[in-house]
C-alpha cells in the first residue's frame, strides 16, 4: 500500500510540474504573440505635447547648429518640403492626418539628403536627433489610430510644397512644421479627447 500511495504521489507531483511548464509555457507563448513583429500590438494613445515639445526644441537646436555651421554644411541639392503656412478655413476641411503625414515623409527624405551631403560632424548628431524624431511622431501618430501613410511614387504627386536650396531653410521648416501642423493634429486628435457628460 506504501509503495502505491509513493507512486501516486510522484505521479502528481509530475503531473503538477507538467502543468506549470504548461501554464508558463503558454504565458511566454502569449507575450510572445503580442510582440511579434509584423502585427500591431495594441498601443495606448500619447496624447502629452510635452513629447512633441522636445522634439520642437530638438528640431531648434539643429535649425541653430546650422546657422553658426561654417564649413561642411551645405545641402547638395534642392529639395521638396512642405508648405508650413496654416489657412483655417482650408484646414478644417482638408483630410488633416494624409497632409501631415506627406509632410513627415518630405522632410524625412529632405532631412537623409542633407545627412548624406553634410560633412560637418558636429551636425550629424543634431540631424540624426531630427530623423529619430520624425520616425517617434510617425509612431505617436499610429498610437492615435490614425491611418498609417503610404507615400506616392513621386514627391511631385503631392500637393501644398515647396522647394528649399539650403540646409538652413530645410530646419526651419522643420521647426515651423512641427509647431504648425503636427502640433495642430496632435492637439485635435480624436483619441486623446475626453468625454465629457
Amino acid at each position: 500500500m506504501k509503495k502505491s500511495t509513493n507512486v501516486f504521489f510522484n505521479e502528481l507531483q509530475k503531473t503538477q510540474l507538467f502543468l506549470k511548464s504548461c501554464g508558463l509555457l503558454a504565458l511566454l507563448l502569449m507575450v510572445l504573440e503580442w510582440t511579434r513583429p509584423g502585427l500591431p500590438s495594441p498601443l495606448r494613445p500619447i496624447c502629452d505635447l510635452r513629447v512633441l515639445n522636445h522634439f520642437i526644441k530638438e528640431a531648434r537646436d539643429a535649425e541653430d547648429a546650422m546657422k553658426s555651421c561654417r564649413e561642411g554644411c551645405s545641402l547638395s541639392e534642392s529639395v521638396t518640403v512642405p508648405q508650413t503656412t496654416v489657412d483655417f478655413e482650408i484646414w478644417e476641411k482638408k483630410n488633416q492626418a494624409q497632409e501631415v503625414q506627406s509632410g513627415l515623409y518630405l522632410l524625412q527624405q529632405a532631412l537623409s539628403l542633407l545627412r548624406a551631403s553634410v560633412t560637418n560632424t558636429a551636425l550629424h548628431s543634431h540631424i540624426d536627433n531630427s530623423l529619430r524624431n520624425l520616425l517617434s511622431i510617425n509612431a505617436v501618430l499610429r498610437s492615435l489610430n490614425i491611418q498609417e501613410y503610404t507615400p506616392p511614387a513621386s514627391a511631385a504627386e503631392l500637393e501644398g510644397t515647396w522647394r528649399v536650396s539650403t540646409a538652413t531653410d530645410l530646419l526651419q521648416v522643420h521647426v515651423n512644421f512641427l509647431r504648425g501642423k503636427v502640433h495642430l493634429l496632435l492637439s485635435d486628435a480624436q483619441a486623446c479627447q475626453q468625454d465629457v457628460s
